[in-house]
């Protein structure tokens, strides 16, 4: 059994994480590692975001192998990710910021709660139709193997994954998280909130990307 060690406290991201890939591989988080490092998202791609996390986090946890093997199982490999919301209408916006958008406008660096989200971008999108509310959701995984980063090598391999879709004119749905209530994936009339997780989980950016990852992780033996 591999071990993914994946670069989140966020249990909602974990939990979509975890369905998509199935129970063949041991999973930890940020929540196991409580003195992990916090790795700001300074960068200006979800690329950037997600290798700079992995790596990072793969850098701390490095020196300290022998004692993890007592707790993986297999190959261990650090998973991050970055993604977010892009609106044609918006120039692409919010991006990399999706998670803290509505903070941006009092300068604040932490992230916003997700209903302040959603008031801000139909706020920005008010007049503008249907047909021009065209966005899509993407994703980028970066993995960084344990035991390369031992040796000091930290080249980590990508996978992105884009759902396309476009934005509601209003909040639909009670499932889901984040920008969920607006988007409105290509193909469906229903947001991501209505639709539930099940199909989320087959369509979604980060489905998309996981479906590389896991394909990618079944060619190394164990």
């Amino acid at each position: 059994m591999k071990t993914l060690i994946v670069a989140t406290r966020n249990r909602h991201k974990l939990s979509e994480i975890t369905t998509v890939l199935g129970e063949q591989y041991q999973y930890l988080t940020l929540a196991d590692f409580p003195g992990a490092p916090e790795v700001a998202e300074l960068r200006d791609t979800f690329e950037g975001n997600a290798t700079l996390k992995a790596v990072e986090l793969a850098r701390w946890l490095a020196p300290s192998i022998t004692e993890l093997s007592f707790r993986v199982s297999g190959q261990t490999f650090i998973v991050a990710e970055d993604s977010g919301l892009e609106v044609d209408a918006l120039g692409g916006a919010p991006g990399v910021y999706s998670a803290r958008f509505a903070a941006l406008d009092s300068g604040q660096t932490t992230n916003s709660p997700d209903a302040a989200n959603n008031a801000k971008l139909l706020r920005l999108l008010i007049g503008v139709p249907m047909s021009k509310r065209t966005a899509r959701f993407r994703c980028v995984i970066a993995v960084v193997s344990l035991a390369q980063a031992q040796a000091g090598q930290f080249d980590p391999v990508c996978f992105e994954g884009v759902c396309e879709g476009r934005i509601a004119l209003e909040p639909r749905g009670t499932a889901g998280f984040g920008y969920d209530p607006l988007f409105i994936p290509a193909g469906f009339d229903q947001t991501f909130a209505q639709l539930g997780q099940a199909i989320k989980n087959q369509i979604s950016h980060r489905a998309n990307a996981l479906a590389k990852l896991k394909s990618w992780l079944d060619e190394i033996p164990d």
